[in-house]
């Protein structure tokens, strides 16, 4: 529940940022010196382009939560096998033997997207964002 309270903040932060934006360009342009619309064009640029990657990154969380909510529902999310840290990531040396095995799994079949989720949430488990994120992505696109 708290997570969606956090996206609609989200949203309207972005509506808020939006109509800021415009409406900086606008003024910036009613300025008219070269200074002054070099930066409402700026601003006409950016503005979008930040709003954009707002929104693929809530579609992003969207479509993970929604994989995750239905893998857990099947029962199918990775069991805690090792000692957990206090910051909630897998202690480092048990880390790249899991993350092997999952890839593994993965490697077997390369078109399960449940077998790529569950990699990705034990890589980000590990603390590999980056390649959590990239799993999971891949994971969104198979299961479409």
């Amino acid at each position: 529940m708290m997570s969606r309270v956090g996206v609609a903040l989200m949203a309207a932060a972005l509506l808020v940022y939006l109509a800021v934006g415009v409406w900086l360009a606008v003024m910036f342009f009613a300025v008219g010196t070269a200074v002054s619309i070099g930066m409402g064009i700026a601003l006409v640029v950016l503005t979008p382009v930040g709003g954009w990657a707002l929104v693929r990154e809530m579609q992003f969380g969207f479509a993970a939560d929604r994989l995750g909510r239905e893998l857990d529902a099947e029962g199918g999310m990775p069991p805690v096998e090792t000692e957990i840290t206090p910051s909630g990531r897998i202690a480092r040396a048990d880390a790249d033997p899991l993350i092997a095995r999952y890839t593994a799994d993965v490697d077997a079949a390369p078109a399960d997207w449940r077998a790529r989720y569950r990699l990705g949430v034990v890589q980000d488990a590990a603390g590999r964002r980056k390649d959590a994120r990239a799993s999971i992505r891949e994971a969104i696109r198979l299961a479409r």
